[in-house]
């Protein structure tokens, strides 16, 4: 494929005309055009004599916003951002090949330092362009002529240029939008759900660093210059015939997800569904959650109402900063204080005053987060969200933080000095794994402070709070990302000094894929995110992962190994069709390896699994829901197995398990086998003392 940088040798009634292929969605302006330059920049305008008045002057309207041009197969969308309040100074552009009807991506470009010069004829930014690809001519240089505010915007000529000064291609490219990006949006809500889907919230209805204006998702994202266009197809999803299981698993909304809503495609597009919730099965302190990780990622998350439906104020504003948020991972950001987890890295910003933040991770707490906060996103992430190269913000694109971040080896350090009055500790289930076994840590946080502390009780990495980072044979150090990121509440919960809150979690499989796929030795270490803002480590622990000695060895890893499989063990078991070659492999281990110890994993993924009410959204269902009710019988021969003595199952897993069946059995009003279950539970708590 040619350089689109090149010089073509157009004519210039060539390049006058755009793309016909261009949608004709993007072919507006509904934003005001007259929005003020930033604080500090002058105004340019014309002075124009009235007669027999005064002189009056005419603003020029403002050149930022997106553009449309073509040149032979090459068509490309310009981004300029340089004289809008709150401009990020930057231009940036994708191209496309045009063939016949098609239009493919190709690539794309960002100066982030142009030089930005005005006269009153027309404005013009000059930089070094950063290329997906390699460009010939990789100067760039946009020019826009002037027009006053109630003219018609200019098209904008952008020209590149080798270092040394000649001339590239040539792109005329007529004003599309004065938004950067456009987004279309799904919002769908489950019948179950009691109080109403966030509309808007007027941010002076409580103190605030911002401007009091109302705000719903659409404009929030409108001030970040993102355009979302709610569809048609919003709907309400009837949840009657799920029985009296209305909670909601993680299994369950990716189940979903592959069949979610009338946008739903298996490829980059800038489409994104957002469904409002009642309940997780976690509970009411699981706000919303980007489900949505397998496959072509990003394309979809949750929220739920039992934590934060409502319509007074402070429910309002909550709704708002939760809505907003779990969109944002949809747009492939972070967590403010976990960007230097991004590939490529960035530094942390635990003080962002950000929708990606957390208000109780805030230096000062929630209260100082509110005050402060202005209803934005930080600038870096305005940077992204308009400017990032396409594939890595567009749903379904590259994979959330794009795969696991490689992290400083230093990290196994000890700290130079820990005054947190917190231990926080990690053991690994078993010191020597077979290739394929899936890897579990069990997590405990205790307190040295005689005085007890205040701590966040939530331990494993899919909450936030804790970071695993793993050094790997190669002695390549990276950071365990969780499969599914969960937004959780501000709980705190007082730890005296005879307390402990443990919790055990599977890190073999997650946004990086399968951390543990190579034999060797592996060291891992712990961080926890403490409520005053500091890094608790824990220990380093070491394990090993063997070599595959006989045939059946390495059969059992191929069958375990694997996305899929790596998934359902990570949702505890799933119905979904997307996952059908792991079960598959699942099934091919009980039949043929049943009496092999790794099998017990499957049994208590099934097992987990088959005590549910498993759920899907699906389109093809008259109600919209596809039920499948649970099998106690089948879960308890599973977990049964998987919960003996001598299993390889760690004792904290097993105790979360035994938890799930007998809420299970009790659904099923079988108090008898519930009460067996829990019996079971507390004798197995009472060995681990």
């Amino acid at each position: 494929m040619n350089d689109p940088t090149a010089e073509l040798g157009l004519g210039l009634e060539e390049l006058r005309h755009p793309s016909p292929n261009l949608s004709p969605d993007v072919m507006h302006d509904d934003v005001d055009p007259t929005a003020v330059l930033p604080a500090g920049e002058p105004e340019i305008t014309v002075e124009t004599e009235v007669a027999a008045g005064p002189v009056i002057p005419i603003p020029f309207r403002t050149v930022s916003g997106r553009y449309v041009g073509t040149s032979g197969a090459f068509r490309v969308e310009l981004r300029v951002d340089i004289d809008r309040a709150h401009s990020m100074h930057r231009v940036s552009g994708d191209f496309f090949t045009v063939s016949g009807a098609t239009v493919t991506y190709f690539g794309s470009f960002v100066v982030n330092a142009p030089v930005i010069t005005s006269t009153p004829a027309a404005i013009t930014a000059k930089g070094l362009g950063a290329f997906t690809f390699s460009a010939g001519a990789p100067v760039v240089q946009v020019t826009i002529p002037h027009r006053f505010v109630l003219q018609p915007a200019a098209p904008a000529t952008l020209h590149f240029l080798t270092t040394g000064g000649g001339s590239g291609a040539t792109y005329v490219c007529a004003f599309a939008s004065a938004y950067f990006r456009t987004v279309r949006i799904e919002t769908d809500r489950v019948s179950d759900v009691v109080t109403p889907v966030f509309s808007s919230y007027n941010t002076g209805s409580l103190p605030s660093g911002g401007a009091a204006r109302t705000l719903s998702v659409v404009s929030a994202y409108a001030e970040a210059g993102i355009e979302m266009v709610p569809t048609l197809g919003s709907d309400v999803i009837n949840i009657s015939e799920a029985g009296a299981n209305h909670t909601w698993s993680d299994a369950e909304l990716h189940a979903s997800m592959v069949k979610h809503f009338s946008l739903f495609q298996n490829v980059p597009q800038w489409a994104v569904w957002q469904v409002v919730c009642q309940l997780h099965d976690i509970g009411p302190n699981l706000y919303g959650i980007m489900f949505d990780q397998l496959g072509p990622q990003r394309q979809g998350c949750a929220v739920f109402h039992a934590g934060i439906g409502g319509t007074t104020s402070d429910q309002l504003r909550l709704q708002l900063y939760t809505y907003v948020h779990e969109l944002g991972h949809c747009f492939n950001l972070l967590h403010s204080w976990q960007k230097s987890f991004a590939n490529p890295p960035a530094a942390n910003r635990p003080s962002a005053l950000s929708y990606m933040n957390y208000p109780w991770n805030f230096p000062g707490g929630p209260a100082a987060f509110w005050a402060a906060f202005p209803f934005q996103f930080d600038d870096l992430e305005l940077i992204h969200l308009r400017h990032a190269f396409r594939n890595n913000v567009i749903m379904g694109g590259n994979p959330f933080a794009t795969g696991a971040a490689v992290i400083d080896p230093n990290v196994m350090a000890d700290a130079e000095y820990d005054g947190s009055g917190l231990d926080f500790t990690i053991q690994s289930a078993h010191s020597v794994y077979a290739l394929g076994e899936p890897v579990v840590m069990n997590l405990a946080l205790r307190s040295h402070d005689k005085r007890g502390k205040i701590v966040q009780p939530y331990l494993h990495p899919k909450g936030s709070m804790t970071s695993v980072a793993i050094l790997r044979p190669n002695g390549q150090a990276v950071l365990y990302e969780p499969f599914m990121d969960h937004l959780m509440a501000s709980t705190q919960q007082f730890l005296g000094g005879d307390d402990v809150i443990e919790e055990s979690a599977y890190i073999g499989f997650g946004k990086g894929g399968n951390y543990f796929d190579h034999p060797g030795t592996y060291r891992l270490r712990a961080i926890y995110q403490a409520a005053d803002g500091s890094q608790v480590r824990s220990n380093v622990v070491t394990l090993r992962v063997r070599h595959p000695v006989t045939a059946k060895e390495e059969r059992l890893a191929e069958l375990l190994t694997g996305e899929e499989q790596g998934a359902l063990f990570w949702l505890l078991g799933s119905d979904s069709e997307s996952l059908a070659a792991g079960n598959a492999a699942f099934k091919e281990v009980l039949e043929k390896h049943g009496n092999d110890p790794l099998a017990d994993y499957v049994r208590l993924t099934n097992g987990v699994n088959a005590s549910r009410t498993f759920k899907t959204i699906d389109d093809r269902q008259p109600e919209r829901v596809k039920v499948r009710h649970a099998n106690l019988g089948e879960a308890k021969t599973m977990l049964a197995a998987a919960t003996a003595p001598g299993s390889r199952v760690d004792d904290l897993s097993k105790l979360m398990v035994l938890n799930r069946l007998e809420q299970a059995q009790r659904r099923g009003d079988d108090t008898a086998a519930a009460e067996a279950t829990k019996a079971q539970a507390a004798a197995l708590r009472a060995a681990r003392r």
